[in-house]
């Protein structure tokens, strides 16, 4: 028996049997591709089982989960993160001032802007919870000999001591993402066979026993991927320079076998903005390697996947956004008239660039999903990178704040603990699931980060996810112009219409009409 199985046999024993998912996953978009039922994350942090101390020290004979002050410092596997994460702040506070001048910035009330915390991540007083599991095979088209990802989602919470003798806990801005492969390829069932997608994919869809789920026999450190972290840098009220932002801070630590360390890495498809604008020949190169008809159509799709010379090792992402591509972030600047300094007088791309791409790729028979026009690019230049796509109907920063089995009394975010863009998200990925488990090949394709790929499914028709109260929609369907054939589907459900909820001339949001 492996190590990492006896773990998993002695947690069904401390938890009285095996945990069926039928009985503990109440929320039904997610039936499948997500646990979010807090009974269960609580017993399975509890425990110890899933902690991301006892994952990457399997052999740890501690029975606790470790506080921030050991985890970073008694695992080699993380030391690189905090360093990493403290050049980032730094750098982000000396852009601040620069563009600030007149505020101050730091940690505490009296500030102008009030930053997070960094003695968090080195206190005694807290640790990452167990905040949610998530299926993510839909992305097996970057790697298919793992099947996708399965991705372990914690939230950094602070624990104090009341007066009663109790605990309580405060859940703090942060997330932990430890990114596993959905599969190890030498990874075999008890029968000695080779686990395929298939079965992966069915274990989820048929809610069994938890321990299927994550990663079989295999050694863990076979398993893992990355880390992904998300920080709210800083939160500041509305002046006289600027409204009400929140800025967000998100990371990548790729895992390096060799050195056995989580190391800084690229964010996926996160544009290096400030790069390509600073050297012209990479700007060309940018532009010439999107715009072929080839990459053009998987960009199209939302399966795209930009070299890293192309890309960015961090990416700091202001809350609130707009509807409209240009308001998501408003300092990318690759389109001609978005942005502002130098992205405006200088793009990347013109309208010319995008019509002529577009003519080039229907002239070579490929069938463009959702880029219809010069908008639909623009929107999908930017939902498909990290930041962009957090803009876009998120809860503050994040998609995934998780469930807050920790309160006595929870709040909205821990009834639901995730965003539209993830909720709305669910049937597309539970069909990839299904064609995994029937032995097909799934169809990875995505449709715009606002708008849900539904693929024939009713689950979503009326709700804020699709065309409901509050669904993002075309503003031309409403008669307020041209319609722009990337929208054109963006309808409100009866008894609904398109408003105007921001400066966007393209998207509103659906309202009930008004005389």
């Amino acid at each position: 028996m492996s190590r990492v199985l006896r773990i998993l046999v002695a947690a069904v024993v401390l938890l009285g049997g095996a945990v069926s998912l039928v009985a503990a996953e109440t929320t039904p978009l997610t039936r499948g591709t997500a646990i979010t039922d807090p009974d269960l994350l609580r017993k399975l942090d509890q425990s110890d089982v899933l902690t991301i101390s006892r994952l990457l020290r399997p052999e740890r004979t501690a029975d606790l989960p470790l506080t921030t002050d050991l985890l970073f410092s008694s695992l080699p596997q993380l030391a690189p993160i905090p360093p990493a994460i403290d050049a980032e702040f730094d750098r982000y506070i000396s852009q601040y001032r620069a563009t600030y001048p007149t505020e101050t910035i730091g940690v505490g009330e009296g500030f102008d802007a009030q930053l997070f915390d960094r003695a968090n991540l080195k206190s005694r007083d807290t640790r990452f919870v167990l905040a949610g599991i998530v299926n993510r095979m839909d992305r097996a088209y970057v790697s298919e000999e793992s099947c996708g990802e399965i991705r372990l989602i914690y939230r950094l919470a602070r624990f104090e001591t009341r007066p009663d003798g109790g605990t309580s806990a405060t859940r703090l801005p942060m997330t932990f993402n430890l990114v596993m492969k959905a599969r190890d390829a030498r990874q075999v069932d008890a029968n000695g066979k080779p686990v395929t997608c298939a079965e992966i994919a069915r274990r989820w869809l048929e809610n069994g026993d938890w321990q299927g789920l994550i990663g079989g026999f295999s050694p863990y450190d076979a398993m893992l991927d990355r880390i992904e972290t998300n920080i709210q840098l800083s939160v500041a009220p509305k002046s006289a320079l600027h409204d009400f932002r929140s800025d967000y801070l998100l990371k990548v630590f790729k895992y390096d076998a060799a050195t056995k360390t989580f190391e800084e890495a690229p964010l996926e498809n996160q544009i290096d903005r400030d790069r390509i604008f600073a050297d012209g020949a990479l700007r060309h190169e940018f532009k010439d390697w999107l715009l072929a008809p080839d990459n053009l159509r998987e960009f199209d799709r939302g399966t795209v996947l930009i070299p890293e010379k192309f890309l960015a090792r961090a990416a700091v992402v202001p809350t609130p956004a707009g509807l409209d591509a240009s308001e998501l972030q408003p300092e990318f600047g690759m389109m001609q008239g978005e942005g502002r300094g130098e992205g405006k007088s200088d793009p990347v791309f013109t309208g010319n660039d995008v019509v002529g791409a577009l003519k080039q790729a229907a002239a070579r028979g490929i069938d463009l999903q959702n880029i219809r026009s010069v908008a639909g690019f623009q929107r999908r230049l930017n939902d498909v990178t990290c930041a962009g796509c957090h803009q876009t109907r998120g809860i503050g920063g994040f998609h995934f704040p998780g469930v807050d089995w920790l309160a006595d009394k929870p709040s909205n975010s821990s009834i639901v603990p995730a965003s539209p863009h993830f909720l709305g998200d669910q049937l597309r990925r539970r069909d990839i699931l299904t064609a995994f488990a029937a032995g097909k090949r799934p169809d990875f394709s995505r449709g715009f980060a606002s708008r849900p790929q539904t693929r024939g499914a009713q689950e979503l028709a009326g709700t804020e996810y699709q065309d409901g109260w509050g669904a993002h929609c075309s503003l031309q369907n409403a008669g307020s112009g041209t319609r722009d054939e990337s929208f054109t589907s963006w309808t409100c459900a009866k008894g609904l219409t398109c408003q105007a909820a921001s400066a966007s001339s393209r998207i509103g949001m659906c309202f009930i009409k008004t005389r």
